[in-house]
């Protein structure tokens, strides 16, 4: 009876990681996705209005910035006063 019961459970278990490991998954996909994003360059491109106008996102939303206080379209925040004195080479805010 013993032997009988630890064949059912290895049997069973077997079953669940063959099934687990059964999908087809590519991992050298895995690895170039995250070889592309060491890539990407170190600095964004701070020349659109979501960083050169008098109003600015904190996000810097892709289309926002306006030269009246408002909020930002795309994501709802209020809009802050644009002081490129204040830069610090980090996207515009302070740690």
């Amino acid at each position: 009876m013993r032997v009988k019961s630890f064949m059912a459970i290895f049997g069973l278990s077997l079953a669940l990681v063959l099934s687990a490991c059964g999908g087809k998954h590519d991992h050298a996909a895995d690895t170039s996705k995250k070889a592309d994003a060491k890539e990407m360059p170190a600095t964004a491109d701070e020349s659109g209005p979501e960083y050169t106008s008098a109003y600015i996102c904190p996000m810097h939303c892709p289309g926002s910035g306006s030269a009246d206080p408002g909020k930002c379209p795309a994501c709802g925040m209020d809009y802050v006063k644009n002081d490129p004195a204040e830069k610090t080479g980090h996207e515009g805010h302070s740690h």
